[in-house]
C-alpha cells in the first residue's frame, strides 16, 4: 500500500512539473504566451496554481522516499543543506531587489541593481543552487527525478522572459543584458571581488 501511494504520489508530480516545464518551454520556442503572464491572466493562475501543488508533492515524496537514493547519509546531509540554505537565501534577498510583483512575472519596472549587477537572474540561481541541495537532504531517488525537471525549468524561464522583458523595457535591457549574464559568468566574479564594472543604467 505504501510502495502504491509513493508512486501515485511521484506520477502526479512528474506530470505537475512536466505540465509547468512544457509551457515555459512552449513559450521560449515563440509557440505560446504561458511565461511570464504580465498580469493576472490564466496563465498566471495556471502557473502558480501548479507551482504551489508540486511544492506540496515534493513535501510528501520526501516523507514517503526518504534516503532511498543511498547516498551517504552525513556527506550528503552536511553538502546538501549547506546548498539548500545558501541557494535559498540567495533567492529570497535576489527576489526583494525584484519585488514581489516583478518575481510573480507580472509588469515592473526593470531592477539592475542589487544582486542584480551581478546576473540577470540571481533568483534562479540561488534556486539552481537550492534545488540540487534539496535532492541532497532528501537522497531520494524520486525526489531527484522531480528536481531535475525543476532544473530544466529554473534554465528555460529566462529564456521565455527574455522577448518579453525586451520588449517591455527596450534599449534599458538591450544594454543591461550586454554587460550582465544570463546566470553567473566573469563579470559577475569580477563584480563581486571588486573589479571594474560597467557603468549603470536604468533602474541602478
Amino acid at each position: 500500500m505504501s510502495e502504491t501511494v509513493t508512486a501515485a504520489v511521484f506520477v502526479v508530480g512528474l506530470a505537475v512539473s512536466l505540465s509547468n516545464l512544457a509551457g515555459v518551454v512552449a513559450s521560449a520556442l515563440g509557440f505560446a504566451n504561458y511565461w511570464p503572464p504580465g498580469e493576472r491572466s490564466w496563465q498566471y493562475y495556471v502557473h502558480w496554481g501548479l507551482s504551489h501543488a508540486l511544492n506540496g508533492v515534493m513535501l510528501a515524496l520526501v516523507y514517503l522516499d526518504w534516503n532511498s537514493l543511498g547516498l551517504p547519509r552525513v556527506p550528503s546531509l552536511a553538502v546538501g543543506a549547506a546548498l539548500f540554505v545558501a541557494g535559498y537565501a540567495v533567492a529570497i534577498a535576489a527576489g526583494l531587489d525584484l519585488g514581489v510583483e516583478e518575481t510573480k512575472g507580472l509588469e515592473g519596472e526593470l531592477r539592475t541593481g542589487g544582486w542584480y549587477r551581478y546576473s540577470r537572474n540571481p533568483q534562479y540561481v540561488g534556486y539552481i543552487v537550492a534545488t540540487v541541495g534539496f535532492a541532497l537532504v532528501a537522497n531520494s531517488t524520486l525526489v531527484a527525478a522531480i528536481c531535475t525537471v525543476y532544473l530544466g525549468w529554473w534554465l528555460v524561464l529566462p529564456i521565455a522572459e527574455e522577448p518579453w522583458l525586451r520588449e517591455e523595457y527596450g534599449d534599458a535591457y538591450t544594454h543591461y543584458a550586454a554587460r550582465t549574464p544570463r546566470f553567473v559568468g566573469t563579470r559577475t566574479v569580477r563584480a563581486l571581488t571588486g573589479g571594474r564594472e560597467s557603468s549603470p543604467s536604468a533602474g541602478d
